[in-house]
C-alpha cells in the first residue's frame, strides 16, 4: 500500500470538497478545481477530511491509490494558497513583456516570440524575472516548462530562460594552445 495514500487530507473551513459522478470538486477562496476520479479507489469525505481506500489489491489499484491522493491534495493546496514558479531571463538584449493575453519574448531570434497565456494562469514581469502563478499545480508547471523550452539555457555563457533555483553546469570554452614547437 502507498504510504502517501494512507494519509488523510485535512482542509480548512473555507474549503469544500464534494464527490460528483466521476469527479472530486474542490472549492476554496482562490477558485474551484475538478479532479477526475481514478478506478479502483474509493473516496470518503467526512468532517473536514478526505480519506482514500484501494478497492482491490493488485498493483494498478495501489498505484492509483497514491496518485489520486496527491492530485486531490494539490487541488486543496491550490484553492487555499495557489502555486507559483519563477523564471529568469539571461542574455544581452533578452526581455519579455505581457501584452494582453500573450507573453511577448525578445530572446535573440530574428522575430518576437508570442507565448499565449493559458486560462487560469497569471504572469507578471519584474525586470528579468517571469512570475507564473495559478491554482492548478499542473497548469503552472506546464506553462513554466513551455516558456523555458523556447530558449533553454546554454552551458557556455548561460544565456537563455531558466528557473530561478536551477543551477546551470558551465563548460569551459576553447583553450588557447601555444604555437611553439
Amino acid at each position: 500500500m502507498s504510504k502517501i495514500g494512507k494519509k488523510p487530507i485535512s482542509f480548512k473551513e473555507g474549503v469544500t470538497v464534494t464527490e460528483e459522478d466521476s469527479f472530486i470538486k474542490v472549492e476554496g477562496p482562490k477558485g474551484k478545481l475538478m479532479v477526475k476520479k481514478i478506478p479502483y479507489v474509493s473516496v470518503k469525505i467526512e468532517n473536514n477530511k478526505v480519506v482514500f481506500k484501494p478497492l482491490k489489491t493488485f498493483k494498478q489499484a495501489r498505484s492509483n491509490f497514491g496518485t489520486i491522493r496527491s492530485l486531490v491534495n494539490n487541488a486543496v493546496l491550490g484553492v487555499c494558497e495557489g502555486f507559483s514558479k519563477t523564471l529568469e531571463i539571461n542574455g544581452i538584449g533578452f526581455k519579455a513583456v505581457v501584452e494582453g493575453k500573450d507573453l511577448v519574448l525578445n530572446i535573440g531570434f530574428s522575430h518576437l516570440v508570442r507565448f499565449p497565456i493559458p486560462e487560469g494562469v497569471k504572469i507578471e514581469m519584474e525586470k528579468n524575472l517571469i512570475k507564473i502563478s495559478g491554482i492548478s499545480k499542473d497548469l503552472v508547471g506546464r506553462t513554466a516548462a513551455g516558456i523555458r523550452k523556447l530558449k533553454k539555457p546554454e552551458p557556455y555563457k548561460g544565456k537563455g530562460i531558466k528557473y530561478v533555483d536551477e543551477v546551470i553546469r558551465r563548460k569551459a570554452g576553447k583553450k588557447v594552445v601555444s604555437g611553439s614547437k
